[in-house]
């Protein structure tokens, strides 16, 4: 087991852990909660041995193997699948010591490192780090695409897939889901469900530490508390907690009252003296009970709009995309015909890649539409969150500089003092030194709130907001959960947090296939579709079909419906002509891999027993020569399958 005795842990002259104990038993899932600044992160360090306890000790099994995702951005051009399958350090270790082997001749050690190869799993690693990779979002033709032509956020997914490849007893997981998108996190969720070593989560995901943690260790003024089971059972119990401490602590300030009335009135009197010298030490004994002191928590509201034109506005017939370098038009949703009313909360919907953000940037009016028509209500104003936003802000100026310049820009004839702007900053947590610091030195949840002040102070009546929760903590999540709910305007919200969609959204709008529709469910519905599409969504993610409703050949063409299934049908027809010489390559390579696993496991089983050393270097470099074959095999069946699933 892993466990935490009597630890101190400091960071500088701040205190994190003033002894701290905890005991995890292994295979447990741990969701490791506390405001920012509390200490998960350095908790993670510790177990790492990044850092050092000061005082304590901490006791983890010496042969567990740990995983952790990487907080670096990689840089390198390595392909992907390359860049995933290095982070299985046994297999990587294993081919070293072939290479070794191979280069020093010696045919036992040649045995030997292919049968740790096969111990390794590496018939199937390149399988295993391309059905990560995959799951979380990227395309099939992104596979072999170098980790430096990905942003940021792509590599970031990386990481997490090459530490998901990594073969570990724990799992160290610090804020995973940042980048993900909807159906990553569901993807992500089954994969850890399946998970079969320990694992401890830092997030500020509240579902999704309700979906993957069993127990939750709560660090509060340098302790540690665990409490059985998920984030929202910690919630219950700790709210319960809270109850009985003050009503514990209000009942000890009662007795301390009236030890302390006493005190008062005999201490000057020589035959109560002593008596009175009894009760100063009784409270000097009583060991105190901490009153609840109630949290900081942020909170903010909209500033009521100008104006409510309704409807906000209408697309008729639009097309959604972009222009290429040449300039011709690169389609991603067609054909969407919706109108968005006044005050409707609507959660746009849909997998990786099928378009959601191109179209909150089209309505925003960073893209122009392909074609079609967008038609604003009059006195439309739009707040937009993007999740470039926080790039965009000036790293070298201050909030209150920022605040400035934006208040030049909306120019409304009514000056506001500088008084007024720091007030209102003051509003966001941005208090004292904060108003003058460098944006650029601030964490992304600072940025994120600032972003935040800056929609707010605009007064818009749109609110356009593409993944706002990336950077902030559970509080922050909280407050801006509220202050959608009292917004008079309309939201349009992007997001991967189900429990900010679930308090905001009313309506849900579906982006895929190349077209946008209601989404008639709830989130439970549509994890179920996330779950059963994915794949396909995945595949079907490239430039649209042409058609306005995808599914219906012809529809919003002009050909007649009978043609059109005639059409389909011979398209169909000629696709499986495509696929027929594809599938006997593919059966033929699906006999002979059985083949050659069966003599492996033959040499390897003779290669156990005493040999000559001719008949040793022989049963090698068959050995040798049946490994690359079954590799080439395998990757040319991964892609027949790719092939054959397109068409």
């Amino acid at each position: 087991m892993l466990q935490l005795k009597n630890v101190t842990l400091r960071r500088g002259t701040k205190v994190l852990l003033d002894g701290a104990s905890a005991t995890i038993q292994p295979g447990e899932r741990v969701g490791l909660v506390g405001r920012n600044g509390a200490g998960k992160s350095s908790v993670f360090a510790l177990l790492q041995g990044a850092l050092h306890e000061d005082r304590g000790e901490l006791e983890l099994p010496a042969q567990w193997r740990l995983a952790s995702v990487a907080q670096d951005m990689p840089e390198t051009d390595e392909p992907a699948t390359d860049f995933v399958l290095a982070g299985d350090t046994r297999l990587v270790q294993c081919r070293q010591q072939l290479a070794h082997a191979e280069h020093s001749g010696d045919g036992m050690a040649i045995a030997q490192a292919h049968a740790d190869l096969h111990d390794a799993g590496a018939h199937d690693a390149t399988a295993r780090a391309q059905t990560l990779i995959l799951g979380l979002g990227f395309q099939p033709a992104q596979l072999q695409q170098p980790v430096n032509s990905f942003s940021g956020g792509w590599r970031m997914r990386l990481q997490l897939a090459r530490a998901l490849m990594c073969p570990s007893d724990l799992l160290l997981l610090d804020e995973p889901t940042n980048h993900l998108d909807l159906d990553a996190l569901v993807w992500l969720e089954g994969w850890l469900a399946r998970y079969g070593g320990t694992m401890l989560v830092i997030s500020h995901d509240r579902e999704f530490l309700d979906a993957v943690t069993k127990v939750t260790l709560h660090i509060e003024n340098a302790r540690i508390t665990r409490y059985a089971g998920n984030y929202s059972a910690f919630e219950d119990q700790r709210a319960e907690q809270l109850l009985l401490q003050q009503a514990a602590y209000e009942r000890q300030q009662e007795k301390i009252a009236h030890l302390q009335h006493f005190i008062d009135r005999f201490k000057a009197k020589a035959t109560k003296a002593r008596q009175a010298q009894s009760r100063v030490k009784q409270i000097e004994r009583m060991e105190k009970i901490a009153p609840v002191l109630a949290e900081a928590d942020f909170s903010f509201t909209f500033r009521e709009p100008a104006s409510l034109p309704n409807p906000m506005l209408a697309l008729r017939d639009a097309i959604f995309g972009y222009r290429g370098e040449d300039g011709g038009a690169i389609p991603i949703v067609r054909g969407v015909t919706q109108t968005v009313l006044a005050g409707q909360r609507i959660g746009i919907l849909g997998a990786n890649g099928q378009g959601k953000s191109t179209l909150v940037k089209t309505i925003a009016r960073s893209l122009e539409p392909l074609a079609g028509k967008v038609t604003e209500g009059k006195g439309l104003t739009i707040g937009y969150f993007a999740q470039q936003e926080l790039d965009v802000l000036r790293p070298r100026d201050t909030p209150l500089e920022h605040l400035l310049r934006l208040e030049m820009e909306i120019a409304t004839g009514q000056e506001a003092r500088e008084q007024e702007l720091r007030n209102y900053l003051g509003s966001f947590n941005f208090t004292g030194d904060m108003v003058g610091q460098a944006v650029g030195s601030m964490s992304g949840g600072e940025k994120a709130r600032l972003v935040l002040a800056l929609i707010v102070w605009q007064r818009p009546n749109l609110l356009l907001l593409d993944e706002p929760t990336n950077h902030l903590d559970l509080a922050t999540r909280e407050a801006l959960a509220m202050a959608l709910n009292d917004f008079d305007g309309t939201v349009m919200l992007v997001s991967h947090d189900r429990h900010l969609l679930r308090a905001v959204c009313d309506d849900f709008w579906l982006v895929a296939r190349g077209g946008l529709h209601p989404f008639d469910g709830d989130l439970d519905a549509y994890q179920r579709y996330l779950i059963d599409e994915s794949r396909r969504l995945r595949e079907e993610a490239r430039i649209g079909s042409g058609n306005s409703n995808p599914g219906e050949p012809g529809a919003g063409s002009g050909i007649d419906p009978r043609e059109a299934r005639r059409l389909a049908a011979l398209e169909r027809q000629q696709l499986a002509e495509k696929a027929k010489p594809l599938k006997k390559e593919l059966a033929q390579i699906e006999k002979r891999i059985p083949a050659l696993e069966s003599e492996k496991t033959a040499l390897e089983a003779e290669l156990s027993t005493a040999l000559p050393s001719e008949r040793i270097a022989e049963a090698g470099r068959r050995l040798k020569a049946i490994g690359d074959e079954l590799a080439a095999h395998e990757e040319r069946w991964l892609e027949l399958s790719e092939a054959i699933e397109r068409l």
